[in-house]
């Protein structure tokens, strides 16, 4: 289905009703590199810088020489046990030692199942830097503990969080804000109140098309409105919900709802937003938004039910707690 059959219109806390022009989903290739991670971090507060290969002002660098030694010359990562080496010396590691046929890649000699023990004991030795540290992370690890927190660093770029193509760009969130605006031609908004109307000529036509509507600003964050048809088991349906730029940790910050109806009839979402650490299709599939049924979405169209009528309005606002009471009271941006 295309995008350009959807038209959709928009205002943000109280403007008047604009229409947002949206592109094919079918977006060209994006020349940004994803071989090497981009700046990223935690959250939208500032750090870094967004650009590959640019140190903070307290980056770590780790010991060269050291960090060389322990580098596979296939694949270039760090080397963990086993780590073999061939009769002349040259090391790599187990993954890449099936890859390369038993085959030393320096020398060419036969690798057998020689293990290089003096290196594994110097591996254990060592404490080196977040592989992230460039990005801001002031984290120093035990050789065997740094695997285990770089899955979880906040400090790891963020994936982009466009859900409709297989895009690769990752970077920290002013990036990806700008990526997002610029790239894939999303439409941005400040506010934290929105209203939107979803006209679609023929809504039989569901399969599996995605948008993400609009990235909205407010609280000094940055949250993702996604809307999309999909095919759920074998009834077609329509489904909002929103993500929110950061960590979890953040998102649990937040709150919003989505409310959909027509015809003396209404439906209401209200929820925690999905960190974008999270996947598009991770969340959808997690069912964690506002659902509507077609033959739901068609009463709520009116008319003769041949044409697709929605108009979706939503909130955000923030959780603050009360010292006094101990619990939390919503903070509603005017």
């Amino acid at each position: 289905m295309e995008l350009d059959s959807i038209e959709c219109v928009s205002s943000s806390d109280g403007l008047d009703e604009e229409e947002i022009p949206h592109d094919n989903l079918h977006h060209h290739h994006h020349q940004f590199s994803s071989a090497k991670p981009h700046n990223a971090a935690a959250n939208n507060n500032g750090r870094g810088a967004g650009i590959i290969g640019i140190p903070g002002p307290t980056a770590i660098a780790p010991a060269t020489s050291v960090h060389e030694l322990l580098e596979c010359p296939v694949c270039t990562n760090s080397m963990y046990p086993p780590i073999h080496q061939c009769s002349n010396g040259h090391t790599l590691c187990s993954t890449c030692k099936t890859r390369v046929h038993n085959r030393c890649p320096t020398c060419r000699q036969e690798l057998g199942d020689i293990r290089c023990l003096a290196l594994e004991k110097v591996a254990e030795s060592l404490e080196l830097p977040c592989k992230f540290y460039n990005l801001g992370c002031p984290e120093i690890f035990p050789y065997y503990s740094k695997l285990k927190h770089e899955t979880v660093c906040n400090f790891r770029p963020y994936n982009c969080p466009y859900a409709g193509s297989e895009c690769s760009v990752v970077g920290d969130i002013p990036a990806l804000v700008a990526h997002l605006r610029d790239d894939h031609k999303v439409d941005m908004h400040t506010g934290c109140t929105f209203n939107h109307r979803y006209v679609k000529a023929n809504p039989r036509e569901v399969e599996n098309a995605t948008w993400m509507l609009t990235v909205f600003h407010c609280f000094g964050q940055y949250f993702c409105l996604h809307f999309e048809a999909f095919q759920l088991g074998m009834a077609p349906v329509y489904m909002a919900f929103l993500r929110f730029m950061g960590d979890e940790s953040e998102a649990r910050n937040y709150s919003y709802s989505l409310e959909v109806g027509a015809n003396g009839r209404k439906l209401i979402w209200e929820g925690t937003p999905r960190s974008v650490r999270d996947s598009h299709k991770k969340v959808r599939d997690s069912h964690d938004g506002l659902i509507i049924q077609r033959n739901m979405a068609l009463f709520f169209s009116g008319g003769d039910r041949k044409e697709l009528k929605l108009r979706v309005t939503g909130r955000i606002w923030k959780e603050q707690q009360n010292p006094e009471a101990g619990v939390c009271i919503p903070n509603l941006c005017s």
